[in-house]
């Protein structure tokens, strides 16, 4: 197992964007790590690891908040049983650094026999959640509001509506450009929606991992005073054909099942709902 360095990142975010394919189970993007950036280079590279065989990356995890561990590994590896014995003896064992002892989630594709392992070891499966795609072989239509692709001299606008979108959120446009340096924000842009009166109503921030490849969303919000009037739809299918003009092959999004207002609004905009999928959970 590596704990790469802020230099180092860059090799985790080539493998992730280059196990990114359709049809695959849904997984850790370089996307994710690029949002996680917005707490800066050296909190970044202290969230990742790495797992490698003889030079190469076969699975890369990332520490989204307390105990809570997004891992994903090569395609080719997904039933590679020396890694997945190797994956659960690590974040089973809090003095390895991964997981903390006590409660803890992890999310895995299902596919994966390090899905299946931990199971064995007494892992439960938690609440489903939703994956939901959409095609970008078509061009995408127009939204139905206007849209300001956000730079760094509008970033206070993004994270505004970031913070009145998200309950508690302490988003700043600090957080925008610390994100923005990162490696992975290359192949990203934030957009923001505005209404017929001007104001700013709803974002999301969409990443590609190159061109012929799933893109993500990752975050989108709807401003908690300007709910209910398709702005949710318009800037999804504005994230759309961001992700198209990127040269992603498809936009992807994941979401809480129970959020039966989000996967509509997913819905609305040209999404279609995939086979649930369900994080694996440790008790205290």
């Amino acid at each position: 197992m590596g704990k790469p360095e802020v230099d180092g990142l860059g090799e985790a975010v080539g493998a992730l964007r280059e196990w990114q394919h359709e049809g695959v189970p849904a997984q850790l993007h370089p996307g994710d790590i690029g949002w996680f950036w917005r707490s800066g280079a050296q909190a970044t590279a202290a969230a990742v690891r790495t797992w490698s065989r003889d030079g190469r990356v076969l699975a890369v995890g990332l520490l989204d908040g307390p105990g809570l561990l997004r891992l994903t590994t090569a395609p080719d590896a997904r039933r590679d049983e020396e890694l997945a014995r190797q994956l659960v003896e690590d974040v089973t064992a809090p003095e390895r650094g991964v997981l903390p002892a006590g409660k803890a989630n992890i999310e895995a594709p299902m596919d994966a026999l390090f899905h299946d392992l931990l199971g064995e070891h007494g892992w439960g499966t938690d609440e489903p959640w939703t994956p939901l795609r959409r095609d970008l072989t078509q061009p995408v239509e127009e939204p139905a509001v206007r849209i300001e692709e956000i730079g760094p001299e509008r970033a206070h606008v993004y994270a505004a509506v970031l913070r009145a979108a998200f309950e508690g959120s302490t988003f700043a446009a600090e957080r925008w450009h610390a994100m923005a340096a990162g490696s992975p924000y290359a192949a990203a842009r934030c957009l923001v929606a505005y209404d017929d009166r001007g104001s700013a109503v709803a974002t999301v921030t969409v990443w590609s991992a190159g061109p012929g490849r799933p893109g993500i969303l990752e975050p989108m919000g709807v401003h908690r005073d300007h709910r209910g009037h398709g702005h949710g739809k318009a800037i999804t299918v504005a994230a759309a054909a961001a992700l198209r003009r990127l040269g992603s092959s498809s936009a992807l999004v994941l979401t809480p099942s129970s959020n039966v207002g989000a996967v509509a609004t997913y819905t609305s905009g040209g999404f279609r709902p995939l086979p649930e999928v369900r994080d694996r959970y440790r008790d205290a």
